[in-house]
C-alpha cells in the first residue's frame, strides 16, 4: 500500500534539505581546490538525496528494484566520469562515497530512520569539511609516531586478551590483566592530548596548548615551556600560563581515570581536586580576560608519543610495584605507610598511585578517608616536583608566576588534609 502523498512530500522536503547541506559543505571544500562548480555541489547532492527518497518510495509501493537501480545508475555515472574527464580532475573515492551516503540519507528518511539519516549526513559533512585539515595533520605525522602507535596497538590487541585475569603473587597483589588494562587506559588518555596537539598545532592559543599538553603529559609540558622561557624571556607570562594550565588539567585527568574504576571514590575525590584546581583556573581566567590569548600563539611543546612501547612498559612496571605496595599495606594493616608511599609515588607518576588505590577494593585504603588523603598527598608531591622544575629551569618571570600559582595549589591541598 502506497504512503499518503502529504507524508511523502514531507520526506522529500527533509531529504532535499539534508542533501543540500551536504552539498554545501562539499562545494565549499571543492572551491578551495579547483574551479567553483566543478563537481557535485549543492544541486547534485540535493538531487541524490531526492533520488534516494523516491527510490525507497518506489521500491516499497511499485517496484522492488527502484532503489537498487538508482544506486547502480549513479555509480555507473560516477565511474563514467572518471573515464571521460580529461582536463578537469575526475571525482575520487570521497565523492563516490559521499554520493552513495547522500542517496541512503534520502532512503533512510523515507523509511522513518530520520535520526540515523541526520547522523550519517552530519558525519559526511564533517568529513567533507575537514578534508584539508586532515591532509595537513597527516603530513605532520612522523615515522616514529606511526611506529609507536602500531607497536602499542599490536601489543595491546594481542597481549591484553591473552594475559591471565587472576591475582598472582604474595597477597594476590599482581593481576597481569588489570596491570596492562591500566597501561592502556592511561596511555589512551595521554594519546588523546597528544593527538589534539598534533591536530591543532600552533594555531591553538597558549592556554589551550597548556591544557592539551597537560592531558598528554603535564611533566613534559612543564619541562618544555620552562626551558623555552629562558630562551624567550619576553614570553614568560605566556609560558607560565601554559605550565599552570598543564598542571591543573592533571587533576581532572586523574579524576576521570579513577572514575572508570571506582565511581564512588572518584566522587569523593572530586571535592579536594576541585579546590586544588581553583588557583590554576583563576590564573588562567585572569590572563584570558586580559586578552593574552590574542598574542600568545606559539609552537607546540616537544612531547613524546605516549603510546610508545617503552613508556607503556615503564608505567606497567611502576603500576605493578605500587599496586603491590598498596595491597601489602592494606593486608598487613600498615596504614601509616600509605601516605609516605603516595608522596614518593607522586614524585614519579601521579597516575600509578591513584589507579592503584581506586582499583584496590580489597584493602582499607579504597573508598576511605585514608585513600583520599593518599591521592591528595600524591597530587601535592607531583605539583611540588613541577614547581621545582619551573623554578630551576625557568626564567625569572616564569619562576615567580608559576611558583605563586602552584604554591597556592599545594597550599589548598595541605589545608584540605589538615581540615578534612
Amino acid at each position: 500500500m502506497s504512503e499518503p502523498t502529504p507524508q511523502l512530500i514531507l520526506h522529500l522536503v527533509a531529504s532535499a534539505g539534508l542533501g543540500a547541506l551536504i552539498g554545501l559543505i562539499r562545494q565549499w571544500g571543492e572551491q578551495t581546490e579547483r574551479e567553483p562548480g566543478d563537481f557535485a555541489g549543492v544541486r547534485t547532492h540535493t538531487f541524490w538525496a531526492l533520488l534516494g527518497c523516491l527510490g525507497a518510495y518506489a521500491s516499497q509501493s511499485h517496484t522492488p528494484y527502484a532503489l537498487p537501480a538508482v544506486l547502480v545508475l549513479v555509480a555507473a555515472h560516477l565511474i563514467a566520469l572518471t573515464v571521460n574527464v580529461e582536463e578537469k580532475r575526475p571525482p575520487g573515492s570521497t565523492s563516490f562515497a559521499g554520493a552513495l551516503l547522500t542517496i541512503f540519507c534520502g532512503a533512510l528518511i523515507f523509511w522513518g530512520e530520520t535520526k540515523s539519516a541526520i547522523l550519517i549526513g552530519a558525519t559526511t559533512m564533517v568529513m567533507f569539511g575537514l578534508k584539508q585539515r586532515i591532509h595537513e595533520w597527516t603530513r605532520g605525522i612522523t615515522n616514529e609516531d606511526i611506529r609507536a602507535t602500531l607497536q602499542f596497538v599490536a601489543i595491546s590487541g594481542v597481549i591484553l586478551p591473552l594475559v591471565p585475569d587472576r591475582d598472582l603473587g604474595p597477597f594476590g597483589a599482581f593481576n597481569p590483566f588489570s596491570t596492562w588494562l591500566m597501561v592502556v587506559l592511561i596511555s589512551g588518555l595521554g594519546f588523546a592530548g597528544y593527538l589534539a596537539i598534533r591536530l591543532i598545532g600552533a594555531q591553538a592559543g597558549i592556554l589551550l596548548m597548556g591544557f592539551l599538553g597537560g592531558l598528554a603529559s603535564s611533566t613534559a609540558t612543564t619541562l618544555a615551556f620552562s626551558r623555552r622561557s629562558r630562551e624567550e624571556p619576553h614570553m614568560s607570562e605566556s609560558y607560565a600560563v601554559a605550565v599552570a594550565a598543564a598542571c591543573t588539567v592533571m587533576l581532572p585527568r586523574v579524576l576521570l581515570a579513577t572514575s572508570l574504576l571506582n565511581r564512588e571514590f572518584a566522587v569523593a575525590l572530586a571535592v579536594p581536586f576541585a579546590l586544588m584546581a581553583i588557583p590554576g583556573l583563576a590564573y588562567a581566567g585572569i590572563v584570558w580576560f586580559r586578552g593574552q590569548r590574542e598574542t600568545s600563539r606559539v609552537s607546540s611543546p616537544a612531547l613524546g608519543n605516549p603510546l610508545s612501547l617503552g613508556i607503556a612498559i615503564k608505567f606497567g612496571l611502576l603500576y605493578a610495584a605500587i599496586a603491590f605496595g598498596v595491597r601489602v599495606i592494606g593486608e598487613q594493616g600498615w596504614t601509616a605507610g600509605l601516605l609516605p608511599l603516595s608522596f614518593v609515588s607522586g614524585l614519579t607518576d601521579m597516575d600509578a598511585i591513584s589507579l592503584s588505590i581506586a582499583a584496590d577494593h580489597g584493602t582499607a585504603a579504597a573508598g576511605t578517608r585514608l585513600g583520599l588523603q593518599a591521592i591528595v598527598v600524591a597530587a601535592i608531591s607531583n605539583t611540588l616536583l613541577k614547581t621545582g622544575m619551573a623554578i630551576t629551569l625557568g626564567s625569572p618571570g616564569l619562576r615567580w608566576r608559576v611558583g605563586a600559582v602552584l604554591g597556592a595549589t599545594i597550599g589548598v591541598g595541605v589545608a584540605w588534609l589538615w581540615l578534612a
